[in-house]
C-alpha cells in the first residue's frame, strides 16, 4: 500500500528518464552541430590553403611560359632588323600565339626612344628600366634567353570589375641585332586571372608583394594599397612573415573589406624572378567569405533540429510504453516474493510457480532465479560442507607437517646432543672415538640446518623476498660439484652412478648457488628412495620451443621469470637435465601433489623416510625463477622416477657445442 510522500514506479521511471535523456539529447545536438561546423571550416582552409597553392603555380607557370615564348621571339629577324612593317605584323601573330593573356605587345628602340611598331593602340605603357641589360652580348651565351625585367602595370592598365581578381603586368625583354648590340625591348601587357569558384572553394586571388603592397584584389579600389594600412595588419603580417619562411597555412581575416566581414584565407609564396639576376616574393592568397566556407551548415542544422523533434517525440512514447511494460512485470514479481516468503521451502514444489510470460528476458530470468532459489540454498549448503571438508583436510595437513617437522627437528637435535654429551662426560676410550662423536654431531647439525634453510626458504619464496644472483655460469662445474657431495652417500648404499660427459662448456643463465641447492635435492631423494639399482644423470640439448613443451607438460605456464630471465623465455635453445632413478617410483594419482609445499606421499611420523616434503616445492620455484621448468615422471610404484630440469642456455654456447661433429650428431638425433 502506498504511504503519503511516495510515488509509483512507472511514475519515477518515466520522470527519471527523461530528466536524464532529453538534456544528453540536446547536449548529442550540440556537440554534433559544433563538430560539423569545425569540420566544414577545417575542410575549407585546408581546400583554401590548396587553392593557394595552385594559383601560386599556375601564375609561376603563366609568367615562365610569357618570359619563355618573349625570348624566343626576341631571336626572330622580323625584330632583329626592325622593320615596322614586318615587326607589326609579326607582333599580331605573337600575341595570338603566347600562351597567356597578353593585352599588347610594344617594340621600342631604346637608342632613339620611339616605338618602331604596337598592338596596343594609342595606349602608352609604363617605362621598363634596362639598366640591367648588357649593351652588347655574346651571341653563344647558354643564359641570353633568361633577361627579362617584369614589373607592375600602373599606367593604362586593363579595366577590372569588383570580384573577379586580376594580375597586371609588364614583362619586357632585351632585342639585339645580329652582331650581338641591344637595339630594341619587347614588351608585354599581360593580364593574369585565376578561376574563382565558390562551390570548390578555390576562393578569391589576393597577391600582395614582399612590401606588403596588394597587387592583386578582389575589389578594385583596394589594389595598391598597403597591408599595413589595413584593419587586419598584424593578421597580414603574421601571413607575410609565414611566407617568406616558405610556409603554406591559413587565417581569418576580418579587414579585407569595409563591411567587417569574416574571410577565410589560404596562403602560399611566389617566388618571382623580375630580373635575371633578382627575384622576389609574393603572396597569393585564396578567400572566401566565412558564410560560403560553411555554406553546408544551414542543411545540416535543419536536418538536425527535424531529426531532434523527431527523436524526442519517438523517445517519449518509448518511454510511456517502457515504463508500463517494466513495471508490470515487477509488479507481479513483487506480490509473488510476498507470498512465497510466508510459504515453507518444503512446500514449495506443491505451490504456484513465479510468472513468466513477460516479453523481458532479463525478468523472465529474474522469476527463474526467484523459482530456483530454495535449490540453490542447498547447493550452498552443500559447498559450505565441502568448505569444511576441506578446511579440514588442510588442518590435517597442517597438523602432519607439524609433526613431522617436530619429529625432523627433534631427531639431529637428541643426535647432536647425545654425542657432545658422550664426549663431554669423557665416555669415550680413545681420541678416534670422540671424533667420531663429534662427526656424527657434526652431520646432524648440518641436516638440522637444511632443515632449517628448507624451511626459511620456502617462506621467503611465498613472500617473493627470495635474492637470486643470475650470472653465466658453466653447468659442468655445478654438476661436478653436486656429484661430489653426492658420490659418497651414492657409494655407500652400493648404487650404480651414471653421468653424461660435457667436455665442452655448457654457458647458462643462472644462479649457480640455487642451480646446485636444486640438484643437490633431486639426487638427494633419488638416493634416499633407491635401494638397488643406480641413479642416471643425463644432459641433452635440445632447440625447442620449450616454454610450450616443458609447461603444458607441467600443467601450467612460466611466470616466475623475472628482470634477465625475462629473455630466456623466448629462447629456442636449451639444457635438460634428466635425473633417473631405479627406486621406489610414486603412484601417478599423487605425483601432481608432490611439488606443493609440505605434501609428502606418506604423511605420517611413522614412515620409512625422512623428510619434510618442501625439497620438490622449493626447486620448482627456484627453477621458475631462473627461467626454466622442472617435471616429475614415474611409471607408478616400483618402477623409478625421473626428474626433468630444463634450463635456458646461452646461443653462443649453444653454437660452440653443436659445432663438434659428435656432439651435433647426438643433438640432432635428439631433437628429431
Amino acid at each position: 500500500m502506498a504511504t503519503l510522500g511516495q510515488s509509483s514506479f512507472r511514475r519515477i521511471l518515466l520522470l527519471r528518464i527523461l530528466l536524464l535523456s532529453i538534456p544528453i539529447l540536446f547536449l548529442g545536438m550540440a556537440v554534433t552541430f559544433r563538430r560539423a561546423r569545425a569540420s566544414l571550416l577545417d575542410t575549407a582552409r585546408q581546400n583554401l590553403e590548396q587553392s593557394a597553392v595552385r594559383k601560386a603555380d599556375t601564375i609561376h607557370t603563366a609568367l615562365r611560359d610569357l618570359q619563355t615564348g618573349l625570348a624566343i621571339a626576341s631571336e626572330t629577324s622580323a625584330l632583329q632588323y626592325g622593320s615596322p612593317a614586318a615587326s607589326k605584323v609579326f607582333l599580331n601573330q605573337l600575341q595570338k600565339q603566347l600562351p597567356t593573356d597578353v593585352q599588347c605587345l610594344q617594340l621600342r628602340n631604346l637608342q632613339a626612344n620611339r616605338i618602331v611598331a604596337t598592338t596596343c593602340g594609342d595606349r602608352i605603357l609604363d617605362s621598363v628600366s634596362t639598366s640591367a641589360w648588357a649593351k652588347q652580348r655574346n651571341l653563344g651565351d647558354a643564359n641570353r634567353l633568361q633577361i627579362h625585367t617584369l614589373t607592375l602595370n600602373r599606367l593604362n592598365s586593363p579595366p577590372q570589375i569588383n570580384f573577379q581578381s586580376q594580375l597586371n603586368l609588364l614583362m619586357s625583354t632585351p632585342v639585339y641585332n645580329t652582331t650581338g648590340q641591344l637595339v630594341y625591348s619587347l614588351t608585354a601587357q599581360t593580364v593574369l586571372k585565376q578561376p574563382e569558384s565558390i562551390a570548390l572553394l578555390q576562393g578569391y586571388t589576393v597577391v600582395i608583394a614582399a612590401d606588403g603592397t596588394l597587387l592583386a584584389h578582389p575589389l578594385v579600389n583596394r589594389v595598391g594599397l598597403n597591408t599595413s594600412r589595413e584593419l587586419d595588419q598584424d593578421r597580414f603580417q603574421d601571413i607575410l612573415t609565414n611566407v617568406q619562411r616558405g610556409d603554406t597555412g591559413s587565417r581569418h581575416l576580418f579587414g579585407l573589406t569595409l563591411d567587417q566581414t569574416e574571410w577565410v584565407a589560404g596562403f602560399s609564396p611566389l617566388t618571382i624572378p623580375i630580373s635575371a639576376t633578382e627575384s622576389q616574393t609574393w603572396t597569393v592568397l585564396a578567400v572566401t567569405r566565412l558564410d560560403s566556407a560553411l555554406q553546408g551548415l544551414e542543411n545540416i542544422t535543419q536536418t538536425l533540429l527535424i531529426l531532434t523533434a523527431g527523436l524526442l517525440a519517438a523517445h517519449l512514447l518509448a518511454m510511456l510504453y517502457m515504463a508500463r511494460d517494466l513495471a508490470l512485470p515487477i509488479e507481479q514479481l513483487g506480490k509473488y516474493a510476498q507470498r512465497i516468503h510466508k510459504r515453507d521451502a518444503l512446500e514449495r514444489d506443491s505451490l504456484e510457480r513465479a510468472p513468466r510470460n513477460f516479453r523481458i528476458r532479463e525478468l523472465n530470468h529474474l522469476a527463474e532465479v526467484l523459482d530456483n532459489m530454495v535449490g540453490r540454498r542447498e547447493e550452498h549448503t552443500k559447498e559450505l560442507e565441502s568448505a569444511l571438508q576441506d578446511a579440514e583436510a588442510a588442518n590435517q595437513l597442517k597438523s602432519e607437517f607439524l609433526a613431522n617437522t617436530s619429529h625432523e627437528l627433534r631427531t639431529p637435535l637428541n643426535a647432536i646432543i647425545g654425542c657432545i654429551r658422550l664426549v663431554k662426560d669423557d665416555c669415550c676410550d680413545s681420541k678416534e672415538e670422540e671424533n667420531e662423536f663429534l662427526g656424527q654431531a657434526d652431520k646432524a647439525a648440518i641436516h638440522l640446518l637444511k632443515i632449517i634453510n628448507d624451511l626459511l626458504d620456502i617462506q621467503r619464496i611465498e613472500e617473493e623476498k627470495l635474492p637470486l644472483t643470475i650470472e653465466t655460469v658453466d653447468l659442468r662445474n655445478i654438476l661436478k660439484e653436486t656429484i661430489d657431495i653426492e658420490s659418497a652417500p651414492i657409494q655407500q648404499k652400493g648404487l650404480q652412478l651414471s653421468v653424461t660427459p660435457l667436455p665442452e662448456p655448457l654457458m647458462i643463465r643462472a644462479d649457480a648457488a640455487r642451480l646446485k641447492q636444486v640438484l643437490l635435492n633431486v639426487v638427494y631423494n633419488a638416493i634416499k628412495f633407491t635401494d638397488q639399482g643406480g641413479i642416471t644423470i643425463e644432459v641433452q640439448l635440445e632447440q625447442i620451443a620449450a616454454e610450450a613443451t616443458y609447461a603444458s607438460s607441467n600443467g601450467h605456464h612460466l611466470n616466475g621469470a623475472k628482470d634477465d630471465d625475462d629473455e630466456a623465455v623466448g629462447t629456442k635453445f636449451w639444457v635438460i637435465i634428466a635425473i633417473s632413478d631405479t627406486g621406489i617410483g610414486i603412484d601417478p594419482v599423487q605425483q601432481h601433489k608432490l611439488f606443493r609445499p609440505f605434501v609428502m606421499v606418506d604423511g605420517t611420523t611413522t614412515r620409512k623416510f625422512e623428510g619434510t616434503g618442501l625439497g620438490l616445492a622449493i626447486s620448482r620455484n627456484l627453477v621458475e625463477m631462473m627461467g626454466g621448468h622442472i617435471t616429475l615422471h614415474s611409471e607408478g610404484l616400483g618402477h623409478g622416477t625421473t626428474v626433468k630440469i630444463a634450463i635456458p642456455v646461452l646461443e653462443d654456447s649453444f653454437n660452440d657445442i653443436t659445432q663438434n661433429p659428435v656432439r651435433e650428431a647426438a643433438i640432432n638425433a635428439k631433437s628429431s
